[in-house]
């Protein structure tokens, strides 16, 4: 059984060993690492699962701008290996968005893989611009508020 709770200071370094595991080497050279740098993340938003205290999944969330409007950009989200498969990643991915939803959020967007993330409601976003180099059909989108990416497009940069 899984508890799920909002990440505290003190998971911060599990956290990270948790995607140093499930990531490549040099992640943190990415364009949304970019857009993370001297950003504080959504806290409410960023969740760490435990079973028996030890982290399994992990998700966060961070502020971000799209042509002079906000958003909310998901990731990393990751499951430890001897999880993965338990859907405890979608779990994390569905209970986040509706967690931003009740704040009140209108528009989330990551980069990703568009058939994992489509079974979510995420979709290609047009005219959405990533800092390079980002291929723009993993650049994705989805409302959480009815015609909340209507009308939305330009550079990705850090909020202020």
């Amino acid at each position: 059984m899984f508890e799920l709770r909002p990440e505290k200071a003190e998971d911060y370094w599990e956290v990270e060993a948790l995607y140093d595991l499930c990531f490549a080497p040099g992640r943190e050279a990415l364009s949304s690492y970019r857009l993370r740098d001297g950003v504080a993340p959504v806290a409410a938003l960023c969740l760490v699962a435990r079973e028996q205290g030890v982290v399994a999944g992990a998700i966060r969330y961070w502020p971000v701008r799209v042509g002079g409007a906000g958003a909310l950009l998901l990731g990393p989200v990751a499951v430890h290996p001897t999880h993965q498969g338990e859907g405890l990643g979608a779990w994390l991915i569905r209970e986040s968005v509706e967690r931003a939803r009740g704040l009140g959020c209108e528009r989330v967007m990551l980069v990703g893989d568009a058939p994992y993330y489509g079974r979510f409601g995420f979709a290609r976003l047009d005219g959405v611009e990533m800092p390079p180099p980002t291929n723009p059909e993993r650049v994705l989108g989805l409302e959480l508020q009815p015609g909340a990416w209507e009308d939305v497009t330009g550079k990705v940069t850090r909020a202020a």
